[in-house]
């Protein structure tokens, strides 16, 4: 049995030690907007957050993440209720075929809760594992930037609350 802590709510699973996380949280919590991409933690299409770090968890093994904090991007916002940074997803259109996209934010949101005001030089090495087959890099940049923007314009925003989980 593992236990595992997802956005917030406790699980206790019967599934072997070695199963990929990503596989864990898809087919055994039905949380299905991380996705799989390369099975190699090349792509950054399954990135979660463990304990707020932005993680490869189609090769991270489920006991390695026992009894620790896991975001899936289910944790991060919700079609109802979007997070600043998916709001300004939205607002650059950056989607095209969207597959990617759930491990961009994830990528995205660990940056701007470290760095609220990064450089593009630090966009680019945060954003750098992070594949988009469509090419919609430009659009990301912007995003992240209209996010951090919205971050320094008050730093008691939501959006700071939201990322510093303050």
């Amino acid at each position: 049995m593992i236990e595992l802590t997802v956005n917030g709510v406790k699980h206790t699973l019967d599934v072997e030690a070695d199963t990929p996380l990503l596989w864990v949280v898809r087919d055994f919590l039905s949380l299905k907007g991380t996705k799989f991409g390369c099975g190699a933690g090349l792509c950054g299409a399954c990135t979660m957050h463990l304990n707020g770090i932005p993680i490869r968890t189609c090769i991270t093994p489920v006991s390695a993440a026992a009894g620790q904090n896991i975001t899936t991007i289910e944790g991060v916002g919700s079609p109802e209720n979007l997070s600043t940074v998916q709001q300004a997803w939205v607002d650059n259109n950056v989607p095209q075929c969207g597959y990617c996209q759930s491990g961009q934010i994830m990528s995205a949101t660990a940056l701007l809760r470290d760095n609220p005001n990064p450089s593009d030089q630090d966009i680019d090495n945060a954003m750098s594992g992070n594949i988009c087959r469509c090419g919609t890099y430009p659009r990301i940049k912007n995003a992240i930037k209209q996010a951090a923007g919205q971050l320094s314009a008050d730093r008691n925003s939501d959006l700071f609350k939201e990322l510093t989980h303050g």
